[in-house]
């Protein structure tokens, strides 16, 4: 039995991109053209009653931005899509990059005023890391923007890619005429409004070039000559380059006005990846050894990327998102958490239009699939339905700022319990608990992490908590060649040493100088700035 046919029908990509690049008001509009939603959010009325679909939770609301990534799936052209919104901000970096391990492609929404931005840039790295795919989305053309040979250029230079535009524009701001579309050679002829759908707009074939100077004179003139020079300064269209990670098609429109969004959701079927290969450890004789999981092997596996509690404040319970890399899921399947050998017993299984949930019939690899749970499942968990198989590359990087918490009613000690085990386990924050007692600390990568969670604690489990600051300022996880050198280490720092949300030994610093002067004291003690999962790599070092 071979799953190949529903494989080669998933796309599962992220939409990156810098904040108020107009990311979410993109990606509502691919729902709202594929027809998985009727009615688009406001993204920018913050008080107003509907807000955009992707961001679901209360303070995403009240600040109109993505806090949390969140998860949609769409039917569009007989092709299963799976889109997977991240944060913008780059507070919430780890999110996002968390996120960019279960995808397949990713799209990246770039403003045309500013062109590529600090975050957009941190982004881009991981996805050369990986060498995924990258779909390009200049945005706002309807806005006063830079030229677009500019921006091509400078997305060349921070991508380190080619550019291969796929449509290009006929001016810009006020004398934005439109877009060619150089896959179909037509104009599409750009009017401004929101409610105007991609069917209405008006096409002109290229070859009609009279009809389309006297409409543009000077945008159509001026767009050829521009489209010309990017035309012989670019490469030819590769596909196997692309999907190495080594070029790059790039679209032209405005999301909000919906123009140029069709030709992107027409590009993720026509051009981004199916389901590909995914590299895991198989335990023989308790040995790590490397296996290529196939998308259309029969043997279910998949990965957990993020967990979420609270999604619905009615059930208080917890989704573990999955991201299937083979074979097929069935309801009522025997599953196992792979780092704990246990039975995973779900009390539903849904896939996602963000909030919304349906029950899962059936799903293969590529899809991202809920299982609500009530804790056993971490972030960087392999699930299989019988291979001992481990998923590796799932990110958690050292925090930087540290805060300890300090309940402000002791009766609701057990509450702030609760609430910090399922934060940390979810990815929100880094928490971390002391050796030898004291306050809970809080570890991020940035300030905002710390009011989110500061925000949630209050409205999810009740606990009204002040965050004071403390002497850390970084963390490092540490493993050793034996458990001698490792029970001599942290005799030697008692105070220093803290676990994490998996149970994962750290050594606290308080300045750069720290762990290299441990690290001379103790040349067979390892000090990790990255912990990849919960898994193998620092668990059997240890």
């Amino acid at each position: 039995m071979s799953y190949a046919s529903e494989t080669r029908r998933r796309r599962t990509f992220a939409i990156i991109s810098h904040p108020d690049a107009g990311k979410t008001t993109l990606t509502e509009k691919l729902l709202l053209f594929s027809g998985a939603i009727q009615i688009a959010g406001s993204v920018k009325a913050r008080k107003a009653s509907r807000h955009a679909t992707s961001d679901w939770m209360e303070i995403e609301k009240q600040r109109g931005i993505s806090v949390a990534s969140s998860v949609m799936q769409m039917l569009y052209r007989d092709h299963v899509i799976n889109l997977l919104d991240t944060p913008g901000h780059k507070d919430f970096s780890e999110d996002t990059y968390r996120v960019l391990t279960a995808v397949d492609s990713a799209l990246m929404v770039i403003d045309a005023a500013n062109g590529v931005e600090a975050q957009t840039r941190r982004l881009i790295e991981v996805c050369r890391q990986r060498n995924t795919p990258i779909i390009t989305f200049v945005n706002k053309m309807d806005r006063e923007v830079r030229e677009p040979l500019d921006i091509l250029d400078e997305v060349e230079r921070e991508l380190g890619m080619p550019c291969v535009p796929m449509t290009w524009p006929v001016g810009k701001g006020k004398t934005f005429g439109g877009i060619m579309n150089l896959r179909t050679q037509a104009m599409t002829v750009f009017e401004s409004g929101s409610e105007r759908l991609p069917q209405d707009f008006e096409n002109i074939p290229l070859t009609e070039r009279e009809t389309l100077l006297q409409r543009f004179p000077q945008e159509f003139a001026a767009s050829e000559e521009s489209m010309e020079l990017a035309a012989g300064a670019s490469p030819t269209w590769d596909r196997e380059a692309f999907l190495a990670g080594r070029q790059t098609p790039v679209f032209f429109g405005s999301g909000v006005n919906n123009f140029g969004v069709m030709e992107v959701l027409d590009a993720l079927v026509d051009l981004a990846p199916s389901p590909q290969p995914r590299k895991s450890s198989l335990i023989v004789n308790k040995q790590p050894v490397e296996k290529i999981v196939q998308p259309d092997d029969t043997a279910f596996s998949g990965v957990v990327f993020k967990v979420q509690a609270n999604m619905d404040a009615n059930h208080r319970d917890r989704i573990a998102f999955v991201r299937m890399a083979s074979g097929k899921y069935t309801p009522g399947m025997k599953l196992k958490v792979q780092r704990t050998a246990k039975e995973l017993r779900p009390t539903s299984v849904v896939t996602f239009l963000s909030q919304r949930r349906e029950a899962v019939d059936e799903a293969y690899a590529g899809d991202i699939i809920g299982f609500t749970t009530h804790g056993g499942v971490q972030l960087g968990d392999t699930i299989t339905d019988g291979a001992a198989l481990q998923f590796t590359g799932l990110p958690f990087f050292a925090p930087e700022l540290f805060m300890t918490v300090i309940l402000k009613n002791p009766l609701r000690t057990k509450q702030l319990q609760t609430g910090l085990d399922q934060l940390g386990e979810e990815g929100a924050i880094q928490v971390f608990r002391p050796e030898i007692g004291g306050p809970m600390l809080l570890g991020a990568v940035g300030q905002l992490q710390f009011e989110v969670v500061q925000h949630r604690l209050k409205a999810e489990y009740d606990c009204d908590v002040r965050l004071e600051g403390c002497q850390y300022t970084g963390a490092r996880w540490i493993t050793a060649d034996t458990p001698a050198e490792l029970r001599e280490f942290t005799h030697a720092y008692p105070q220093r040493l803290a676990l994490d949300a998996a149970n994962t030994l750290a050594y606290l610093c308080t300045s750069p100088y720290d762990v290299r002067l441990a690290q001379e004291r103790f040349p067979k003690i390892h000090f990790h700035p990255l912990r990849e999962h919960a898994g193998l790599a620092l668990q059997n070092a240890g």
